[in-house]
């Protein structure tokens, strides 16, 4: 892999830690702001599977659609089928950040969606290593 892949694999695993990272704090609040974490969970996960993708040598487009990233991962890796069932995490990147299609996601979903994010990162780690 050349440098300037590297360069891109790593500066988007910065941005989807940050969005990890911010996810993972907000659930230490008192009262978390669940919107905010799912949103911020799926931005990470969206990211994850764009580093993995650039990874491959491969352009993984401008969607926040978790399902087609999840399909470009398997064509390139079919063990990427095992993360199936984490695209309903899509409907966090814009859905809840608009009055229009206004939810509260409970804590419980704000917590499926955190466990999610840690379990594409851990999974996409061990692909890239």
């Amino acid at each position: 892999m050349g440098e300037e892949i590297k360069e891109l694999v790593n500066n988007w695993f910065i941005k989807a830690d940050n969005d990890l990272k911010t996810a993972e704090f907000g659930m230490t609040a008192e009262e978390p702001i669940t919107d905010t974490i799912c949103f911020h969970c799926q931005q990470a996960v969206e990211k994850y599977l764009k580093a993995f993708i650039v990874y491959k040598g491969q352009i993984p487009g401008k969607t926040h659609n978790i399902a087609v990233l999840l399909r470009k991962c398997a064509q390139l890796d079919n063990s990427f089928l095992e993360l199936s069932g984490i695209d309903h995490l899509t409907d966090y990147a814009v859905t809840l950040r608009y009055a229009d299609g206004f939810y509260i996601p409970p804590v419980e979903e704000a917590e499926a969606a955190l466990e999610d994010a840690q379990r594409v990162k851990e999974f996409v780690i061990s692909k890239i290593k």
